[in-house]
């Protein structure tokens, strides 16, 4: 079953109860008056006639032409239980041990329901005027059954009519109150089904159903992120370990190949893979301590620019040998976060290598050169320091792995 058909369950069974509450209320309140009705004119009776002879009884209580039809009974009990009914009475009424007790003692009354030849009585009994005796006074209940029963008639209809308009104003209700619900229900089955986490829900309102559609946005939200940076992460390692990787296997190849090398050459060459797997284990190390979220930004101090693109610069000459740097550098001192400050450095120099080295035949082999020189500027910053960025760049240093060395002003 539907949560909306529990729902709407729960309301008209809710409202049936009440209306049930209601119809019960009402016919005990109208079965107490007719009751009621019915007793004081029972007392009535018993005071008109209980000091009358008991040959002048029937002359004041007409019974009815039998027994149930409207009219009333009455009847003179002994001490010892026998009755005596005044004509033309001929209904004996049950006589019990309270009834022998007030004729008796002369003392007390209370009234009875009795059964009678099929039919339903009122019975009052009530000392009699002469010592000794008791007066039964006695009317048919079957005109406040009649009444009773089409009263119950009239209830039952109008629970029935109550409990069909509670369902539909709850199937009414449900469907406009759910309607958040359903815009949750259906933008998470979208989600599910296409994978995107772009998808929002309107959550206009400050109910609970609203707060809920606002929350589920947030986490959409922060799913999309989190792809997104994902994304973002894989990216990164790819870039970053692009070049070394590279440059690794070209000087692997080198020295597995059957060309003899001097040996100065093949220590340089064997030193140069030693630091490449150096740097490759530290920044795998980094991409996975960012991965798992344990790395914190560091905090911001003096930095001496001229020593980070140094050392970037030594990085660089192992990853491209065929790519003169040509530095110019000065003691400089910047302020910012060493990791970020080097990881600016590191991702433009590939770039300058790239996109703006100049054709060098410095050696035999030929290659390109890039000259390094200080700039510094307002708009630049710590980011463009030394190397004449432009502001696009600045993006680029942002964020990702941390070299595992930094240079402090001293």
């Amino acid at each position: 079953m539907s949560f909306r058909a529990r729902l709407t369950l729960v309301a008209a069974a809710a409202v049936a109860a009440a209306v049930v509450a209601a119809s019960f209320a009402v016919y005990f309140i109208v079965r107490n008056d007719l009751r009621g009705t019915v007793d004081n004119g029972l007392r009535a009776t018993a005071e008109q006639i209980e000091h009358l002879p008991p040959h002048e009884l029937g002359r004041v209580v007409t019974p009815p032409p039998e027994v149930g039809g409207t009219g009333g009974y009455v009847q003179i009990v002994l001490p010892n239980g026998s009755t005596y009914r005044p004509p033309p009475e001929a209904v004996t009424l049950p006589v019990g041990k309270r009834e022998r007790a007030i004729a008796k003692t002369g003392r007390g009354s209370f009234f009875r329901d009795m059964h009678v030849a099929g039919n339903d009585l009122r019975v009052l009994t009530v000392p009699y005027a002469a010592p000794g005796y008791a007066i039964q006074v006695a009317r048919s209940l079957d005109e406040v059954n009649h009444v009773l029963g089409r009263l119950v008639i009239f209830l039952l209809a109008i629970d029935l009519c109550g409990v069909a308009i509670a369902a539909a104003l709850g199937l009414l209700i449900s469907r406009a109150a759910l309607a958040p619900v359903r815009r949750l229900s259906d933008a998470t089955e979208k989600v599910a089904a296409t994978g995107d986490l772009s998808e929002r829900i309107d959550a206009r309102g400050t109910d609970e159903l609203s707060r809920l559609a606002g929350r589920f946005n947030t986490m959409l939200g922060a799913l999309e992120e989190s792809r997104r940076a994902q994304r973002q992460l894989v990216a990164d390692a790819s870039h970053e370990l692009r070049t070394p990787i590279t440059s690794l296997r070209t000087n692997i190849e080198v020295l597995a190949s059957e060309r003899a090398l001097p040996p100065e050459e093949r220590r340089r060459l064997l030193h140069d893979v030693v630091e490449q797997l150096g740097e490759m284990t530290a920044l795998i190390s980094e991409l996975m301590e960012l991965a798992r979220g344990e790395q914190r930004p560091g905090d911001a101090e003096d930095v001496r620019l001229d020593l980070v693109v140094a050392d970037a610069v030594e990085r660089a000459r192992r990853n491209r040998p065929g790519v003169l740097f040509i530095t110019d550098l000065e003691e400089t001192v910047v302020h910012g976060v060493p990791a970020t400050i080097e990881r600016a450095v590191a991702n433009l120099l590939p770039g300058g290598a790239r996109d703006r080295a100049r054709p060098w035949t410095g050696n035999r082999r030929g290659g390109s050169a890039v000259r390094l020189r200080p700039v510094l500027s307002r708009e630049h910053g710590a980011w463009a320091a030394g190397l004449g960025a432009r502001p696009r760049d600045r993006a680029a240093g942002r964020g990702g792995a941390r070299r595992p060395r930094s240079r402090r002003a001293r």
